[in-house]
């Protein structure tokens, strides 16, 4: 039912900080600067090989904005959304109903772009709180108009290797990931190195790892942070450093034949890391 992780929203309060700072953490420029005009918001994109990253700011009234807002005043800038993709979001819409979830209509959404007036169109299915558990998260299919293609160099990011969820309720999050969303649940292990339970689940080349800090409250879910690909993270380590940006130096992941370095600066408090998979 759910073919991709779509895309990640990422609360800013002003576009034109949080795409320079961007630009220099991915080592590209977005390829789309956009409103929703319905929405009340404005957002800028930048397009990776299996997904894409959206930033996301207010820019007058309606429920985008009032998103956006509320998001910065409770958390701050950061993470605020995981959208999951379908080719036939009528069907999924039907599973899920299916399932005994009640769900409302499905929407349709636009966006123009700023440079060229492109259109780009899509529908959603926004989920009920059984389902999200905490999450701003919905299931979007793409139905008119392409982002364009970024132009890759070996210091640039090229894929999202992982999102990380946290969550209080593991068992819960396989029933709705593996069992609503169908969703491939590729390893389930407790890690001795953290002493916590984490769940990998798999698809479009990317991970959604969720890690249990299992309590008595209610289940609920929280995004936490992303790890993104490079094919050169020395490359990349330089780039990043000549930019200003603060990143720890390169070093061997947890995982076998992977080499590591966090960025601390220019996120907009979204924890970051950078991973070459060696022997690739």
């Amino acid at each position: 039912m759910i073919n991709s992780l779509d895309h990640l929203i990422i609360a800013v309060k002003d576009l034109d900080e949080a795409e320079k700072n961007y630009s220099k953490i991915f080592g590209m420029p977005p390829v789309w600067r956009g409103e929703h005009k319905e929405l009340g918001t404005i957002n800028s994109i930048f397009n990776f090989e299996n997904t894409y990253f959206e930033l996301l700011a207010s820019n007058g009234d309606g429920l985008g904005a009032a998103l956006v807002d509320n998001a910065i005043d409770q958390d701050g800038e950061g993470l605020t959304g995981i959208v999951l993709g379908t080719n036939n979001l009528k069907e999924a819409h039907a599973s899920i109903g299916s399932a005994g979830y009640l769900v409302g209509d499905i929407s349709d959404g636009e966006g123009s772009n700023l440079g060229n007036q492109a259109i780009r169109r899509w529908q959603n299915l926004f989920l009920p709180p059984e389902l999200t558990r905490g999450l701003f998260s919905f299931i979007i299919q793409h139905t008119e108009g392409e982002l364009p293609i970024s132009k890759y160099q070996a210091s640039s990011i090229n894929k999202l290797d992982h999102v990380v969820i946290n969550t209080n309720d593991a068992d819960g999050f396989i029933n709705v990931y593996q069992d609503v969303f169908k969703i491939r649940l590729a390893l389930d292990k407790f890690i001795e190195h953290w002493k916590k339970r984490m769940l990998f689940f798999r698809l479009n080349k990317t991970t959604i790892e969720v890690i249990e800090s299992k309590d008595e409250e209610p289940a609920n879910d929280k995004l936490w942070g992303l790890a993104w690909e490079v094919r050169n993270i020395e490359d990349a380590y330089q780039r990043l450093i000549k930019e200003g940006v603060n990143i720890t130096p390169v070093q061997k992941g947890i995982k076998e034949n992977t080499l590591v370095a966090t960025i601390k600066s220019h996120t907009h408090n979204v924890p970051t890391l950078l991973i070459e998979h060696l022997g690739k």
